[in-house]
């Protein structure tokens, strides 16, 4: 596993050098940048250049999550509102504008993989998600790929991202390039498990979100905060290959520095290559 952090620990504040060098400094040697407009404008052609700069100067790999928010007035407590396969034409088709604006980000930040999610939570499956997940994965891969950044599907509190539906999507679609990324958090609260989740989606897995959570609520704790058994999820991960990202995707708290988030990477990349 390459150890990772996402920028999603920070996503309270405008992202800088500082705040990745500090999740460098805490073991990554792969950085997720969440797009948000807030904290990382990708619409902004010299912020972009900016954090390309960083990039060009460090040896750590990028890779990208979506943007979930269509509105670059953020707060803490606003739903995600971009939906790729939202029933409604009009809908589908600004949120994938929003998703290609962050992509083209790559032009600039060498991105090798960007993180999608199928619907918003408790998306039901149907015929009509089916359809719309194909479109969405075919417009943006189509975008994608010439900027050398690939597709990856992320597993969520839905129906519509369960692991055999992930894979009955990828079949239909005949989507070979296309990976997926494997949410540990999501997966512990959904009906099949972390176990089954690897054993259905290991073939595919290109990344891994790795958070921990208590009961049924999606917390995004730091690993060994919650209930997930860490050394179950150690010798599943001991099995993927070496280059896989396992990225740290931490919820935002005031209360969070740089100097601890330092130290917590740390003490969890320590405990995940010690179990």
């Amino acid at each position: 596993m390459q150890p990772g952090i996402s920028t999603h620990v920070f996503l309270q504040q405008r992202l800088n050098h500082g705040l990745l060098d500090a999740m460098h400094k805490g073991g990554a040697q792969v950085i997720e940048i969440f797009a948000a407009r807030h904290h990382f404008d990708y619409a902004d052609r010299s912020v972009v250049r900016d954090i390309a700069d960083w990039f060009r100067s460090n040896d750590v790999a990028a890779t990208l999550h979506q943007p979930l928010y269509s509105d670059a007035q953020w707060s803490r407590h606003v739903a995600p509102t971009l939906n790729l396969i939202d029933p409604e034409k009009s809908r589908r088709i600004d949120a994938m504008d929003e998703v290609k604006r962050a992509i083209e980000s790559a032009e600039q930040i060498p991105f090798r993989s960007i993180t999608l999610h199928l619907g918003l939570k408790d998306e039901p499956w149907n015929t009509r998600a089916l359809e719309n997940s194909l479109t969405a994965i075919e417009h943006l891969k189509a975008f994608a790929q010439p900027l050398g950044v690939k597709i990856l599907l992320e597993n969520l509190q839905n129906e519509v991202t369960t692991p055999e539906h992930l894979l009955e999507i990828l079949r239909v679609g005949h989507f070979e390039n296309v990976g997926i990324t494997l949410d540990l958090g999501h997966a512990r609260l959904s009906g099949g498990g972390i176990d089954a989740a690897f054993e259905l989606l290991k073939l595919r897995i290109a990344e891994l979100h790795l958070h921990d959570n208590e009961n049924t609520k999606d917390d995004h704790l730091w690993p060994d905060s919650g209930k997930v058994d860490w050394k179950n999820v150690a010798q599943y991960i001991a099995t993927l290959p070496p280059s896989t990202p396992g990225i740290l995707e931490i919820a935002h708290v005031l209360e969070e520095t740089s100097e601890s988030v330092i130290t917590k990477a740390r003490e969890a990349f320590e405990m995940l290559t010690r179990e």
